[in-house]
């Protein structure tokens, strides 16, 4: 209809009803873009109050058309409905709901309408962020007062306004019953879409969880108080990647009378898995809820109900079990029969199928009880037949073959999903067109009928619509078939099968040992019949007793059908079983296979443990830094980081002191013990069953719930993995050879300015900058390594294939050739330096960028309110984000040479694997917790830095090491006591090659030092060989004498030795000197003059 223009009518601060526009709606008043004829009303004020305290959210009222005019001047007739969008949802959502509502009223002939309004909460990001739930909270309650203002002059004015919450909305709304003033009439019903109730998807933050454990509380401790608002929970299905159904559940006893939780695969006349957004303008879930609203709205007051029951059995009418019944029908006690006896007909057969005819008529079934009860237990009936009327009865009165009086039993009718089918009658086999056909079936239990004496099918054509029914006698227990599911190992390689031979309608499979969300299976349906003809459509239907999440599935006949088995909650209890319900077609035969699904398998352990997976990420990425950790401190040199995270998957390290202690957690002593420490209780994997989260003892994981751990350990396994490959994200060509270190009074500057704006600002938007330092320096050490590499005409290709044999680890020669201009060209030495350090970088910066990404919605929050207020508050990173601005800051600088100085290196590698276990214990649902646990580690890291790189690690050239030899290969000692003794750590600490030839004398000299260097290097330089040898806590410093020299130690000569790594060495003088044998002396090795690209250099000299 192009009359018709939709518009979206904001309430705004700042307006009165009456039209007359305060100071503050002058400043504040928004004009709404909308056509010509859409009329826009006046704007409403709410308190300055309001206005000043909550700048950024609106509350809106939808209309269009003609309605919008009549609404203009806000003089509303209808009941109110208020709409509430979710986690960065729009107000314009409400759009569906309220589009479809109009719609309603006006076939209604506007006898009652519904007024939808709709909330704008800035499309603000609270799944994540927590702070402003609260806020939200508090304005919805502002709202709803002034909703209820603008029917203060109806002579029926509503006392209470109807909530429809779309994910975050629906907690928002449930979490009005924690404010101190709010009156609970205020509220008579709530209809949440997708809303995570049991838990937050994602806990980023301590506000988050805060704030669903007071909105749990006040429901759990004010359930009296609270048992006169009916909650409603729709779930999407497995189609909902973002919130899992089973968080949908209320977190409430499930006989509750007016909470009622459910999947929307469930619901009647819906049928359908719908994802995140699109449970809102589903246009099957949309018609029902609107069908609901309205059968909810009282004829006389034209607002909805005020009793609770009628609104529970309205919604279960419409959401549950839809009778195929007009809701305002009354079941009578009584009916009566009219119409002639040739009507009537009396079936003695144990099955009947009919097809009516084109011609109106009245048509009636007898089936009589006598005889059959004791051989059968249930009477099953199924038409095709969409008429709202009753057609099972019950007769009690009897005339002949006549019934004249009854009960009605179609109050047990059920709705079956739609299948597109020809229908062709057997008496003329002309084809209809297609056409979806619904098909309502009823059970009823013969041991409840002892007042019965017959059964009457009533199959009167009065419409002249041609439909078919078919029922049957049948006992319950025979047609139940058990067979057990394939065990989840299996992958796919095992079948369970069972074929069925239908001689009837109804069939049953129970599903064994399938109870638990960690399952998935693929269920395969082949139908064959031997008769070619036209049938009903087959119905498949997935019941999982325990929780209102059925799957349904139509087929014709013959197909093969194949339907997912996956579960959204785990069973509480061991009473029940999993059940495979077939409505097929008689004389047919149905083959049931049931196959493990391992893809599936995977989808449903990142769906349930999904969010623990950056925890395992920061595992393997702590593992990996304490395999870099320990080899610098026995090599000098970190791992390469795929090395180390590969390294990193060491399950037993982590995971089995988390299970002896949930094992521990099942003593008393243990937990009372935990209980006086104030531990917090211990996060356990998934969340599954239903009221999750309730329960505040440490020992939360049952002895049944074992297998969790194997989650744990896959997890770890996929952590490890997005720790080997996040590597990959930073291996980007680059040019430089700076390698973006800063000055420390840059640093010190630095960690100042960031502090100071996260005080100001955001926490979050202060350590994003630190963030982008430390990657400009990971960048720079990315170039600096490319460079080195062609400059010393390396291939990368080359280079990862060398082996790597600590036998043969030989240092290339300090330095090349002069060049031209006398400078020394660089050597593989400085390539080895950089790499070492790269490595080093590549896995601090992936563990930082955890706290970054768990940081992320704060900083986007901050963003999108900027325009009213500069700083966040409440900062869910601050005071947090100071030590870790610090941390940051001062890593930039860290090298691997520097850090072998700090005192701090080994207690921080044997502080991973505890910090490693409390992740896994207490981080799993609060992922907020991470981030300090993050930052131990990085903080003990970078706290001894600014001393280890004051601290002299080389031996000066003006202080040299005077050796004498007391004896032929004896041990080198210092020639006097008094001569300078300095212990370089770090002198030789890479590799060069050297010949392997050793003669002549060996000599020794011993350091009281521990060498935090390679166990074993060798460094070659104009002919001798000098090894330094690690040995329990000293160091052996070994010279031997080159394949290129022929000079020797001996007794009566002096040896001199300068050894650098991180500062260069002035230029020596190169002055040859011939002793008493006329030996010609080895030349010099010059270190580089800019920052050290040389690892060592070491002069060697015989005298006198």
């Amino acid at each position: 209809n192009e009359s018709r223009h939709s518009g979206l009518l904001r309430l705004c601060p700042g307006t009165s009803g009456d039209g007359s526009t305060g100071a503050a709606g002058r400043v504040r008043g928004e004009q709404v873009q909308h056509d010509v004829h859409v009329r826009i009303p006046r704007r409403v004020q709410l308190p300055r109050r309001v206005a000043q305290q909550y700048p950024g959210y609106g509350l809106y009222l939808y209309g269009e058309g003609i309605y919008a005019q009549e609404t203009r001047g806000l003089k509303l007739r209808g009941a109110p409905v208020l709409f509430l969008p979710g986690n960065a949802g729009s107000y314009k959502q409400a759009r569906s709901l309220g589009s479809v509502a109009l719609r309603k009223a006006e076939d209604m002939g506007n006898r009652i309408h519904l007024n939808v309004f709709t909330v704008d909460f800035n499309e603000e990001l609270v799944a994540l962020y927590g702070g402003s739930l609260r806020r939200q909270t508090l304005f919805l309650y502002e709202s709803i007062k002034a909703i209820l203002k603008l029917y203060k002059d109806q002579s029926n004015p509503p006392c209470s306004v109807v909530l429809v919450g779309h994910s975050m909305g629906g907690v928002v709304a449930r979490a009005l019953f924690t404010l101190p003033r709010f009156n609970p009439r205020l509220v008579s019903l709530i209809v949440t879409q997708a809303s995570p109730h049991q838990a937050p998807v994602l806990p980023m933050d301590s506000y988050l969880l805060e704030f669903y454990s007071a909105v749990r509380g006040r429901w759990q401790a004010g359930a009296e108080d609270l048992h006169n608002v009916t909650v409603l929970s729709v779930g999407g299905g497995h189609r909902d990647y973002q919130v899992r159904s089973g968080l949908t559940a209320l977190p409430c006893s499930q006989e509750d009378p007016s909470k009622l939780s459910l999947v929307s695969t469930a619901v009647p006349r819906t049928w359908l898995s719908t994802d995140h957004l699109s449970i809102v303008w589903c246009k099957e879930l949309v018609l029902t809820t609107v069908r609901a609203f309205f059968d909810l709205i009282e004829p006389d007051s034209r607002q909805f109900t005020q009793d609770r029951d009628k609104r529970m059995a309205v919604l279960k009418h419409h959401f549950v079990r839809h009778p195929v019944r007009l809701l305002g029908d009354q079941e009578k006690a009584v009916v009566t029969f009219s119409g002639p006896a040739e009507g009537w007909t009396e079936v003695n057969t144990l099955r009947l199928v009919y097809n009516s005819h084109k011609e109106p008529g009245m048509k009636y079934f007898l089936f009589a009880l006598s005889g059959r009860r004791k051989a059968y237990s249930h009477f099953h009936c199924r038409s095709s037949s969409l008429d709202m009327v009753s057609w099972l009865y019950g007769c009690t009165q009897m005339n002949g073959s006549v019934c004249l009086q009854g009960v009605d039993l179609s109050w047990g009718t059920e709705l079956l999903p739609a299948y597109k089918v020809s229908l062709v009658l057997a008496q003329t086999l002309e084809s209809a067109p297609q056409h979806p056909v619904f098909s309502v079936v009823v059970t009823v239990k013969l041991s409840e009928l002892s007042s019965v004496s017959h059964l009457v099918i009533g199959a009167s054509n009065l419409s002249g619509r041609q439909f078919s029914v078919e029922c049957e006698w049948l006992n319950l227990e025979a047609r139940e078939v058990s067979i057990p599911v394939p065990h989840i190992l299996s992958l796919g390689f095992t079948v369970s099968d069972v074929t069925l031979n239908s001689t009837g309608l109804l069939h049953t499979v129970q599903l064994q040992h399938f109870h638990q969300v960690y399952q998935a299976f693929r269920i395969t349906i082949v139908g064959q019949c031997k008769a070619a003809k036209d049938r009903l459509p087959s119905v498949y239907r997935l019941v999982v007793p325990w929780f209102r999440e059925d799957f349904f599935t139509t087929a014709n006949v013959p197909s093969v059908t194949e339907i997912a088995g996956m579960l959204h909650t785990s069973r509480p209890d061991n009473s029940s079983s999993v059940l495979l319900q077939l409505h097929t077609a008689p004389n047919c035969q149905y083959k049931v296979s049931i196959r493990t699904s391992f893809i599936k398998v995977l989808g449903q352990v990142l769906r349930f443990c999904g969010q623990a997976l950056p925890v395992y990420t920061a595992i393997g990425l702590l593992l990996a830094c304490e395999g870099q950790l320990n080899s610098l401190i026995k090599t000098g040199r970190p791992l390469e980081m795929s090395q180390a995270a590969a390294g990193a998957v060491q399950l037993h390290k982590v995971h089995l002191p988390v299970y002896l202690l949930h094992l521990l957690l099942r003593v008393s002593w243990f937990q009372s013990c935990w209980s006086v420490l104030s531990l917090p209780a211990v996060d356990v994997l998934p969340l599954s069953g239903l009221n999750v989260g309730n329960s505040e003892e440490p020992g939360l994981l049952r002895p049944t719930e074992d297998w969790t751990h194997l989650l744990g350990g896959l997890l770890h396994v996929l952590g490890a993995a997005v720790a080997f490959w996040g590597g990959a994200l930073f291996r980007l060509p680059s040019l430089s050879r700076n390698t973006g270190t800063l000055q420390p009074w840059t640093q010190l500057l630095l960690s100042f300015v960031l502090g100071l704006l996260a005080w100001a600002s955001c926490g979050a938007l202060a350590f994003s900058l630190a963030y982008l330092c430390y990657l400009y320096r990971v960048l720079r050490l990315l170039m600096a390594q490319r460079t080195l590499r062609h400059v010393l005409n390396l291939a990368p290709q080359k280079e990862a294939n060398e082996e790597d044999s600590s036998q043969e680890r030989v240092n290339a020669p300090a330095c090349s050739k002069e060049s031209n201009g006398g400078t020394p060209l660089l050597s593989s030495l400085a390539l080895q330096e950089v790499t070492s350090d790269l490595e080093l970088h590549l896995t601090i910066s992936m563990l930082l960028t955890l706290p970054l990404m768990l940081s992320a919605p704060s900083l986007i929050h901050w963003a999108r309110s900027l325009r009213h207020t500069l700083q966040l508050r409440p900062d869910p990173c601050w005071p947090l984000v100071l030590p870790l601005l610090t941390s940051t800051v001062l890593l930039i600088n860290c090298s691997s040479a520097t850090l072998c100085h700090s005192k701090l290196l080994t207690p921080t590698s044997r502080l991973v694997l505890p910090l490693c276990v409390a992740m896994v214990l207490f981080t799993v649902l609060h992922l907020y917790r991470l981030t300090p646990l993050v930052c131990v580690p990085l903080g003990l890291s970078s706290k001894d830095l600014c001393s280890a790189a004051a601290a002299p690690t080389f031996c000066p050239a003006q202080s040299p090491i005077d050796l004498h030899c007391d004896k032929p290969h004896g041990p080198l000692v210092p020639s006097s006591s008094n001569a300078p003794y300095t212990c370089c750590e770090e002198a030789v600490g890479t590799l060069s090659k050297g010949s392997d030839q050793e003669t002549g004398a060996k000599r020794q000299l011993i350091f009281p030092c521990e060498l935090q260097n390679d166990p074993e290097v060798v460094v070659n330089g104009g002919g001798f060989i000098l090894k330094v040898q690690r040995v329990a806590k000293i160091s052996v410093m070994e010279l031997r004498k080159g394949a290129r020299s022929e000079s020797a130690c001996t007794p009566s000569s002096s040896c001199t030795i300068w050894l650098s790594t991180t500062q260069p060495l002035l230029k020596p003088t190169r002055t040859k000197e011939k002793p008493g044998g006329g030996n010609t002396l080895a030349e010099d090795l010059r270190p580089a003059r800019s920052r050290p690209l040389l690892s060592s250099a070491f002069r060697w000299r015989t005298a006198p």
